[in-house]
């Protein structure tokens, strides 16, 4: 079996759906869904068994797991950059991280982890993901310093040579409905765009930075899965490397992406950063990808105008807008 923790997800449950357009439903989701709108992520989803989280943290620790596993995705900590409660993200993104770690390496077995460009902090060491450089980076939040200590710990135990850990940029797509304020803004700027007519986004915080010209690495969901699904086929590849594109865009052009996938003209307004966000924003982000540049693999990054076309017409326009 498959282990897809965080498999009723954002991220997760379009892992899914890649694995099940493969032919592959030999999966276990594994997921605490409280009393969100995750479920809806699973409705059109094949795998065999689900486990709330904390049970199956209870049966990997006694090694009492009623199924063997061939590998294991985990997609299952908090991604909430706004969470404040440091000793949840410290047991469920660091220590219960470890603990899948662990029997991963025990048991042999091929394991995907998911780390975060969080870890990058302000970007002023860049965002090159050289095992060398890590351990200076400094995270801006408490969620990116979870993932930063799981990298560093992955590192000291020598167990970035059998693990490969993710460090994903702006993902963005379908089955992110349930994110609420840490959704992508190409879903929250879809939502204002039907509702307003335009598209309000945060002025700059710099005076030599035009309004909406800061910068991130959007990367469309569909091409996480794929290449996650690759990798999970190609087990000698290891370390901590990053998820992007490789390309910087705008917020502005996001944003036209939207207005042009929605048959719109473009009308952007411009609001001033709330005081708590300017001492923490990231004003530019850029995955260096040169690690999988290197390698033979098949999965290629569609252009932001080229994901979000899919992600507005496919799926926000839709009546249905899950995979």
């Amino acid at each position: 079996m498959l282990v897809v923790t965080g498999g009723a997800g954002f991220i997760g449950s379009v892992l899914l759906w890649q694995l099940n357009m493969a032919g592959r439903d030999d999966i276990i989701v594994v997921d605490h869904l409280g009393t969100s709108e995750k479920w809806r992520n699973l409705v059109k989803r094949r795998y065999a068994d689900y486990l709330p989280r904390e049970r199956f943290r209870e049966l990997l620790l006694r090694n009492a797991l009623p199924f063997s596993v061939s590998g294991i995705v985990h997609l299952g900590a908090c991604s909430a950059t706004t969470e404040q409660n440091s000793d949840f993200l410290m047991d469920n993104n660091y220590l219960y991280s470890q603990d899948l770690c662990r029997y991963a390496a025990d048991h042999g077995i091929r394991m995907l982890v998911a780390s975060s460009a969080a870890t990058y902090g302000d970007g002023s060491l860049g965002f090159d993901d050289d095992p060398e450089l890590i351990s200076a980076l400094r995270p801006l939040n408490m969620y990116g310093y979870s993932k930063q200590l799981l990298d560093l710990w992955l590192l000291r135990q020598g167990l970035s040579e059998s693990i490969i850990s993710l460090k994903f940029f702006n993902v963005y797509g379908p089955n992110e409905y349930h994110k609420g304020s840490m959704s992508s803004v190409v879903l929250k700027a879809h939502a204002e765009i039907r509702q307003r007519g335009r598209l309000s986004l945060f002025a700059s915080n710099r005076q030599d930075l035009a309004d909406g010209e800061q910068q991130r690495d959007f990367v469309y969901v569909k091409d996480c899965t794929a290449l996650m699904a690759w990798l999970l086929e190609n087990p000698e590849i290891c370390g901590i490397h990053n998820v992007g594109t490789g390309q910087a865009r705008t917020f502005n052009d996001l944003g036209r992406a939207v207005f042009a996938a929605m048959g719109r003209s473009p009308v952007i307004d411009y609001q001033p950063m709330p005081e708590k966000l300017k001492a923490h924003y990231q004003n530019y982000t850029c995955a260096d990808m040169h690690w999988l540049e290197e390698l033979s693999c098949p999965v290629s990054f569609v252009s932001l105008e080229q994901g979000v076309r899919d992600y507005v017409t496919q799926y926000l326009e839709s009546p249905d807008p899950y995979v």
